[in-house]
């Protein structure tokens, strides 16, 4: 099997569990992931809306959903979400600022103040 035939095969996997299991939160993050590591931005999108509204409470949900927002250039919507994330906890600084899924992110004016609150434990 090839690269691609694997990433394939991967995603087809969790899109059968999660059919099976559709609350499995575990699986829509890694389905997420992949999705958006394969260029699926969207359908990682629709999974990180999806998993939030399962989790409204995990920063890591709303770390991810940021990074998906990002992605689909919608900075407004993005920094909101990184927001929530920092306030749930999200502490994680020095993944934050090399994550090239938040490259677009980093730019806007707000973003240094959204950021604030852990930028200190850096």
């Amino acid at each position: 099997m090839d690269k691609t035939s694997d990433q394939e095969f991967e995603m087809t996997f969790f899109e059968s569990v999660l059919k099976r299991s559709p609350d499995y939160t575990e699986v829509m993050e890694i389905l997420g992931g992949l999705y958006t590591k394969h260029g699926r931005i969207s359908d990682g999108l629709k999974m990180d809306r999806k998993l939030v509204r399962y989790l409204p409470e995990n920063a890591t949900a709303h770390y991810n959903l940021a990074c998906s927002l990002a992605l689909s250039k919608r900075k407004a919507d993005a920094l909101k979400s990184l927001r929530r994330a920092i306030e749930l906890g999200y502490q994680d600084i020095e993944w934050l600022m090399q994550d090239s899924d938040l490259t677009a992110l980093k730019e806007h004016p707000d973003f240094d103040a959204v950021i604030a609150p852990i930028a200190s434990k850096k």
